[in-house]
C-alpha cells in the first residue's frame, strides 16, 4: 500500500523562465513497483494536457517501506491551460491513490 502522496506544481521563479514543473511524491509504498502516472486536464475537464514525464524507480527506505517520485515538465502556457492535475500510483491491475492539484490553489502571488 502507499500511505502518502503529494503533489507539487512549479514556482514562480520557473515560471517566469517559461516552464512549468509539477512533482509528485509518493511514500510509504510496498512492494516496489509501483509506478507513477500523470493525467492533466484544462480548465473545462474536456481535454488533456501533454507533458514531458521522468520517473525515479522505487528507493528502498530504512523502515523497509519504497518511496517514488515522478515530474511532469509543462510550457509556462500549458500551465496556464491547466485546470487540473492528477498523479495516480498503480501497482499491477490496482490503482489506488489520486493526488489531485488545482491550479487554482495555487499562490498566484
Amino acid at each position: 500500500h502507499i500511505l502518502a502522496q503529494t503533489v507539487l506544481g512549479p514556482s514562480n521563479k520557473e515560471l517566469e523562465q517559461g516552464k512549468a514543473t509539477l512533482m509528485c511524491v509518493a511514500n510509504k509504498g510496498f512492494p516496489s513497483d509501483w509506478s507513477l502516472s500523470w493525467k492533466t486536464s484544462d480548465s473545462s475537464g474536456s481535454s488533456s494536457i501533454r507533458g514531458e514525464e521522468s520517473r525515479t524507480p522505487g528507493v528502498l527506505q530504512n523502515d523497509g517501506l519504497y518511496s517514488w517520485s515522478s515530474t511532469l515538465t509543462l510550457t509556462a502556457d500549458q500551465w496556464g491551460k491547466v485546470g487540473s492535475v492528477t498523479c495516480e500510483a498503480t501497482q499491477g491491475s490496482q490503482s489506488l491513490v489520486s493526488e489531485i492539484l488545482r491550479r487554482d490553489q495555487c499562490s498566484q502571488s
